[in-house]
This record gives structure tokens, sequence and C-alpha cells, in this order.
């Protein structure tokens, strides 16, 4: 079972309001809140994003770098990653992989990808 991640975010504000509607839609709530941080919690699981310090802000993200890839959430059914992948568009989020969705990870990964505010790529599949 996991325990936690721990997120280092370049704007901890902005990057609050992108994952709290999100997390609170796959059934996360709010765990700890403090000036360099917040978390989610699912169960016994739960997500930590931290406030990149000042002087590591210089250094660029990249998914395909050594380091974390994405994160994958399991959708409870398909209608809710349609409803999410609607609710990425509403809000101005673009979509990865759009001219192959839903089926980007192979015929039979139904999925949604997107990109967070810092581009860690999340993916929401049933």
């Amino acid at each position: 079972m996991l325990h936690h991640v721990e997120i280092n975010v370049s704007d901890l504000e902005r990057s609050r309001e992108f994952w709290e509607w999100f997390l609170a839609k796959l059934g996360y709530a709010p765990y700890q809140d403090w000036d360099k941080g917040f978390s989610f919690k699912h169960g016994k699981t739960y997500l930590v994003f931290v406030q990149t310090e000042e002087r590591f802000l210089e250094l660029p993200y990249h998914r395909k770098a050594t380091g974390l890839n994405h994160l994958a959430f399991r959708a409870e059914s398909r209608d809710q990653v349609d409803e999410m992948a609607r609710m990425l568009k509403q809000k101005g989020i673009p979509l990865l992989y759009e001219d192959r969705y839903p089926y980007a990870g192979g015929p039979e990964h139904y999925a949604v990808f997107f990109e967070d505010p810092d581009r860690i790529k999340v993916e929401l599949a049933c």
C-alpha cells in the first residue's frame, strides 16, 4: 500500500487551484494545510504538495528526465473519464494525445491524459 507521495511545485496557490477540484472529484479530502504546503487524502494514502524552495526554482521539471513520469488515478467508469475530459476542456486545460482520446494508452486502455501547472503528466484511467 502506498503511504504518500510528495510533490514540489513552483507556485503553491496555482497548484492548489488545479489539484483541489480534480482530487475532490475523485473522492480525496483535504488533509493537511500549512504555509508551505497542503495535502489531500483518500483512504490511508495521501498526496502532498510543497512549495519549491526559491534556490531550486530555476531547475525545470521534465517528465522524460530521471524521476517522476506521471501520476495515474483510477476512474470508477468510462463515464467518469469522459466527464473529467469535458471538465478539463471547460477549465481550459488541454488534453494530451487528444487526437487519440480515449485510447491513447492502447485499444484496451480507456483514459484521459493532461498536465498540471508544472507540466507533470496526469492520467485518469478505468
